[in-house]
């Protein structure tokens, strides 16, 4: 699949906004048959690697802090390529099943990102304790940006219904 077709697109879009809809009220939205949707979505999802996940309302189980943390390792790092390394970040990842995100890229100074949950700031600072002490000598520095989960300070929850519209009009032909 190498253009996505604008079919394609608006089915995308409405399984962003709802992954639970069945095929047949998808194509009662979008204006076409049922088994044009069943047949898009199973290519879809394998060619665009769709995966279905619940996206809680994590206040309500109890998470107080969502945390963006950005890392530089030092340019005298350079065996942040080893597998070694690569098998201890593993294992970091591994037991810490709270951090949702992870990636490299660049900017603010940085050229990691990562998203973790947390209960509660006392978790969190015993989350920072430990990564300092890991990871600590091969960082030139972190910082982290911590949002309050509770009350309604999120002017936008934490969904993708809202970048399903966005990815349906930048792509349509």
């Amino acid at each position: 699949m190498t253009k996505i077709k604008d079919i394609d697109l608006k089915i995308l879009s409405g399984l962003m906004k709802n992954s639970k809809i069945s095929d047949r009220k998808l194509a009662e939205i979008i204006g076409v048959s049922q088994p044009t949707v069943t047949r898009r979505r199973a290519k879809m999802e394998k060619e665009l690697s769709i995966d279905y996940t619940a996206i809680p309302n994590f206040s309500k189980l109890g998470m107080e802090i969502l945390v963006f943390h950005f890392v530089q390792w030092k340019p005298t790092c350079t065996h942040v390529q080893t597998k070694d390394f690569q098998k201890r970040v593993d294992k970091f990842l591994s037991d810490h099943p709270n951090i949702i995100f992870i990636s490299s890229g660049q900017g603010l100074g940085m050229s990691r990102i990562a998203i973790s949950i947390h209960k509660n700031y006392s978790e969190y600072v015993a989350f920072m304790t430990e990564f300092k002490e890991k990871w600590g000598p091969h960082a030139a520095k972190d910082d982290s940006f911590i949002i309050s989960l509770e009350g309604d300070r999120a002017k936008r929850p934490l969904t993708f219904k809202y970048l399903a519209d966005y990815i349906k009009n930048t792509n349509s032909p």
